[in-house]
């Protein structure tokens, strides 16, 4: 189990550096509207449609990788009333179970979503980019997000010294 959480933290590295490119893909795309736009007078038409893609897979990337993490915003308002290390074990389980289990319901609607625009031959506007790829795209980061959850619930609930942070 261990090396296979290593390998997983070894793996979510991928994500970070391809969110990082689409990062940088984006600042250098509305770096160049805007000069275009204010020397030329030549918008870049597309950069509204770009702009929606690639924050969608900015997000969607890092949304498994910062769930499992759990490096997400945390309010801390129950800490006082789970002092006890073993309650609040229990309670962060609670949580990630629950959460787990409650994205699956989004991944799928954005499943059939997906499913309807490739039927229905949706294209975006400027660049004719079928709209069901970015669909699918989330609808799977979104599922995977769910799994990510799920195990570590189950990991915390059974096995939390795995969580610890290592030194690899």
């Amino acid at each position: 189990m261990q090396s296979a959480l290593k390998l997983f933290r070894q793996l979510s590295k991928l994500p970070v550096a391809l969110a990082s490119i689409v990062l940088f893909a984006l600042m250098v795309m509305i770096f160049a509207d805007v000069m275009m736009r204010s020397a030329f007078n030549a918008p870049f038409e597309a950069a509204t449609e770009l702009t929606r893609w690639f924050m969608a897979i900015i997000v969607f990337l890092m949304l498994p990788i910062i769930s499992g993490q759990q490096e997400h915003i945390v309010v801390d308002l129950t800490d006082s009333f789970f002092s006890n290390a073993w309650a609040a074990r229990i309670r962060d389980a609670i949580i990630d179970l629950a959460c787990g289990a409650m994205l699956i319901w989004p991944a799928r609607q954005v499943l059939v979503l997906a499913e309807r625009a490739r039927s229905y031959g949706d294209v975006t506007e400027y660049l004719a980019l079928p709209q069901f790829y970015i669909e699918w795209f989330i609808a799977i980061m979104t599922f995977i997000t769910a799994i990510v959850l799920l195990v570590r619930g189950l990991i915390v609930l059974i096995a939390p010294q795995l969580l610890e942070p290592s030194n690899d």
